[in-house]
């Protein structure tokens, strides 16, 4: 590769990209079609999202059915890669008693670091006792996020003790209505950094998001009974051996670290695909959903599981939720307003009520499956198509191919390259 060629690669076209990238990767004529393909994100929109752009990433976009949601129904658009997941999330739902939701106003935290102040403790208590005048001042940066019923609510700080010396973390609460809140708060606080400086006498340093939006929750709750769990293994298991088993599981995720990290991985492949689907940041959610299971204790499950009087299983969860239904990516992404659309949600509270039934359904899917049949039976099933085409199966080859690879219980490529050897033979 010549570093050269890359020299100025911002200041390129996204064609005078391309043609870098062909010629220094050595890139074969069905490579460079397939760079080069436009899909439902445009060029010309991806090249303003992103530096450097040279094409799109497609993932695979389906729909998880079945949900009932506070007695709605709701087709819900996923986008990922994994096989299995809308699978299961579909049927996690169809077994329920349908989800009951609640979301938090939509409020989100926006960060400033002070340091160097003579006295840390006596500046807080300044920038505190200014807060209606602070909150005059926010107002009037976003006047339209406050025509909408948004704006500041509150403003809390503490005194950090750091190795660096005491600095003071102030935290700046904002209801951002229907946006994620990452633009508006970091303009607010940029903005009052000045005037903080002054009550303060200190130096402000980082004005930035919190991603721990711990005033931004969202929680679902559903039942699933002995008589529809037993009727989904087809009477090979009795309802009360699964609720057993599956709390066995849950237990296991509350004891030690090393499988709770899973556990909660399996409720965002759900909420994740959704996240991505919708246009949002689904590395934001990421890092509030797990700084959320290990905020003031260890970290742990994001879910409960319990029986209730008449021995069905409970699941609940409860997490930070921060979806938006307003905002550059979700009015620039064509694919974001369509799934926007296929669910017909309203608010950003709605859409977070959303997110939390599928995480819920989603971990319920993986629990009862790694409690019962093992979570590569399903898996594995869905993902025998996928290697069938790996392995060089024609279109009208490849259910014929999965079939045989599942049959033989043996699902690797190895298998799928001799069974389509086998086929073409006869």
């Amino acid at each position: 590769m010549n570093k050269e060629s890359f020299k100025g690669f911002y200041n390129k076209t996204i064609k005078e990209r391309q043609e870098i990238v062909a010629k220094e990767f050595n890139l074969t004529q069905e490579e460079i079609q397939t760079l080069t393909k436009e899909g439902p994100l445009p060029f010309s929109i991806a090249n303003r999202m992103i530096e450097n752009v040279i094409g799109t990433m497609p993932l695979a976009y389906g729909l998880a059915t079945n949900f009932v949601i506070d007695g709605k129904d709701y087709v819900i658009p996923f986008a990922l890669e994994e096989p299995s997941v809308v699978a299961a999330a579909s049927n996690a739902a169809k077994l329920s008693s349908g989800f009951t939701t609640r979301a938090d106003e939509p409020i989100m935290i926006g960060l400033i670091q002070i340091v160097k102040c003579e006295n840390a403790t006596d500046s807080l208590i300044k920038i505190l006792s200014k807060k209606k005048e602070l909150f005059e001042e926010i107002e009037k940066i976003d006047p339209i996020l406050v025509k909408f019923g948004g704006g500041p609510r509150d403003l809390k700080g503490e005194v950090l003790r750091t190795s660096r010396g005491e600095m003071i973390s102030l935290q700046l609460l904002v209801d951002v209505r229907d946006a994620m809140g990452a633009n508006a708060i970091n303009t607010m606080t940029e903005k009052i950094a000045p005037i903080i400086e002054e009550i303060s006498g200190g130096e402000v340093r980082l004005r930035i998001i919190s991603n721990l939006a711990i005033h931004r929750k969202a929680s679902a709750k559903t039942i699933w009974t002995k008589e529809q769990l037993e009727k989904s293994m087809n009477g090979e298991m009795k309802g009360e051996e699964i609720i057993e088993r599956i709390l066995d599981a849950y237990e296991f995720a509350v004891a030690t670290p090393f499988r709770t990290s899973t556990h909660n991985k399996g409720i965002m492949n759900g909420v994740d695909a959704l996240t991505i689907a919708t246009g949002n940041d689904f590395r934001g959610v990421e890092a509030g959903a797990h700084s959320f299971a290990s905020f003031e204790k260890n970290y742990s499950s994001l879910t409960k599981y319990y029986k209730n009087e008449e021995g069905d299983l409970v699941g609940e969860i409860e997490m930070p939720m921060v979806l938006a239904t307003i905002g550059g990516t979700m009015k620039s992404n064509p694919m974001a307003q369509i799934s926007l659309k296929i669910l017909g949600v309203k608010t950003s509270q709605e859409l977070a009520r959303v997110g939390a039934a599928v995480g819920l359904a989603q971990n319920f899917a993986a629990l009862r499956a790694l409690a019962t049949t093992g979570i590569q039976a399903g898996h594995m099933k869905l993902h025998a198509k996928s290697l069938a085409a790996q392995a060089g199966a024609r279109e009208d080859e490849i259910d014929l191919v999965a079939k045989k690879l599942i049959e033989s219980k043996t699902i690797n490529q190895q298998n799928a390259e001799e069974i389509i050897k086998e086929l073409r033979t006869k």
